[in-house]
């Protein structure tokens, strides 16, 4: 494996430098750099060009320039990075690690949302195969993937920025909204759960019964402005996903799992009002990330000291549990300062923009500002990506669920659960694999439109501004870490692909 590793590496790299090279020269001859002071009637026209042409060694043959870049890029491994400077003057490192952040912030969350929703919705469909539910799961996929993303986003800043701003300023949903919302949840409840048309009617009628009237208290409460959540909210939601956690991995009738998970839930809310004080006014994200750690290093423990014969499924259980109870502990900590979030910004979604200029909100509330400026584009970005981890799952889990192994698994007695999570999802994640490397390293240099239209200065505006310029310091930058990007999370794929299946390692 080390070897077939090393294999990769290297030619990745020789891959990496060949391009790296035509890159440069396509640069190069794409334009003139000195464009813009040619056509300028300033009478220092002269001294600024020839003060650009020493900046960015234009008297130069390419491959010199090419090759003094490459030395810059080679310092990196020695301490000395230098990715030289822009037509500007700017240091193009600098630069890079500014826009790189902003992307890296984006893609992550919405690669991460994709793949949870994504997956999650092509095994129920691959399950419930040319049901209602598969029809609709397979429109909603096309209609997303071909949906032109300037469109999509455009749309996503009139009636997720604008017009929820304006609601937001009351607060109020009126009636028509509310019977809506309860006619959608109605629907599709039942398509997802499936079962006799009896079934489904009964399933329908409750939920929309159940979504109007808590849709009619929050209105009464005004819970929108001033939203509340509390800590009986917190243990009774991590409950919750403690038993689906437990349902899903090891099945409820493991009861030493299922205890480890529930004890890790109370333990995780406890442990929220020990640490209320760090929580509620964290120093930094240091603080946070120490929490979180400690939080997961304890659920790790409860598990094992709860799993017996089980205790691998116990302590992955229980580790699941302990970082969604965080979650769940975050969120509460979200909505308490919600109310004071909107009283420093009563519009709350920026259509432009990755953070709001001069805000003086405290820590949670900075964190309030950031995801919002996030939601719009991760929404978009997910949409996008969902289509295609919704298909390739699909059709992966169908053909293994046709396979002997699967046959042979239910003919021995297996739960479906365990047919489906041990032996039918497992064999299907390879291909899944290969497209998780692909998409993440394509969204990080393919946000261009997105970023372009949310006003972030990522890296998909570097490349953009560099190219329309003609300046190859920038764009080079932006294939240098798109190229890395490509490769690592290549290598993590063959890494992957030895770990799901061990025939590859051989």
């Amino acid at each position: 494996m080390l070897k077939f590793i090393l294999r990769r590496l290297g030619i990745s790299v020789l891959v990496l430098l060949l391009a790296s090279v035509l890159i440069y020269w396509l640069v190069t001859i794409s334009g003139d750099p000195l464009q813009d002071l040619r056509e300028s009637n300033a009478d220092n026209a002269a001294q600024l060009m020839q003060a650009r042409i020493e900046l960015m060694n234009l008297d130069q043959p390419w491959y010199q320039r090419y090759w003094a870049w490459l030395q810059g890029v080679a310092g990196c491994f020695t301490g000395s990075c230098d990715l030289g400077t822009n037509i500007n003057g700017a240091d193009v490192l600098a630069l890079t690690s500014l826009a790189a952040g902003s992307t890296l912030r984006l893609v992550t969350l919405a690669t991460l949302l994709a793949i949870v929703i994504g997956v999650a919705l092509g095994i129920l469909t691959a399950i419930r195969q040319y049901s209602g539910f598969d029809y609709a799961v397979t429109f909603l996929a096309f209609l997303f993937f071909s949906l032109p993303v300037f469109w999509a986003a455009v749309l996503l800043k009139e009636y997720g920025a604008i017009r929820f701003n304006d609601w937001i300023a009351s607060g109020d949903m009126e009636p028509p909204m509310v019977l809506g919302i309860a006619v959608i949840a109605a629907i599709l409840l039942p398509a997802v759960l499936g079962g006799t048309w009896r079934r489904r009617l009964y399933t329908g009628a409750g939920t929309f019964a159940f979504v109007a009237v808590v849709l009619y208290v929050l209105n009464i409460l005004e819970w929108y402005r001033n939203p509340f959540f509390g800590l009986g909210m917190v243990l009774l939601t991590a409950g919750g996903a403690a038993v689906l956690t437990t349902g899903v991995v090891a099945g409820l009738g493991n009861r030493r799992v299922l205890y480890g998970a529930l004890t890790t839930a109370v333990v995780g809310t406890v442990s929220y009002l020990v640490f209320a004080g760090l929580l509620l006014e964290p120093s930094s994200w240091w603080t946070l990330i120490g929490l979180f750690v400690l939080a997961v290093a304890v659920s790790i423990g409860v598990g094992a000291a709860w799993g017996g014969y089980a205790r691998k499924q116990a302590m992955l259980v229980s580790a699941v549990t302990g970082v969604l109870t965080s979650l769940v502990v975050v969120f509460d900590i979200l909505v308490a300062n919600w109310s004071g979030f909107l009283q420093l910004k009563p519009r709350p979604i920026s259509t432009i923009g990755s953070q709001t200029p001069n805000f003086t909100g405290d820590f949670w509330e900075s964190v309030l500002d950031t995801g919002m400026q996030l939601l719009l584009p991760t929404v978009l970005l997910t949409l996008i990506s969902v289509a295609s981890y919704s298909r390739y799952t699909r059709s992966s889990m169908l053909e293994t669920m046709n396979q002997d192994y699967v046959r042979t698994a239910r003919s021995k007695g297996l739960s479906e659960r365990a047919v489906i999570t041990k032996h039918a999802f497992r064999n299907a994640l390879i291909p899944i694999t290969t497209i998780v490397a692909f998409d993440f390293a394509s969204l990080i240099g393919g946000a261009v439109i997105t970023e372009r239209v949310f006003g972030w200065k990522g890296m998909g505006a570097l490349f953009i501004d560099a190219l329309n310029h003609v300046d190859p310091a920038p764009v080079m930058a932006f294939f240098l870490v798109t190229g890395v990007v490509a490769i690592v999370m290549n290598m993590l794929a063959d890494i992957a692909y030895a770990f799901l299946d061990p025939r590859i390692r051989r």
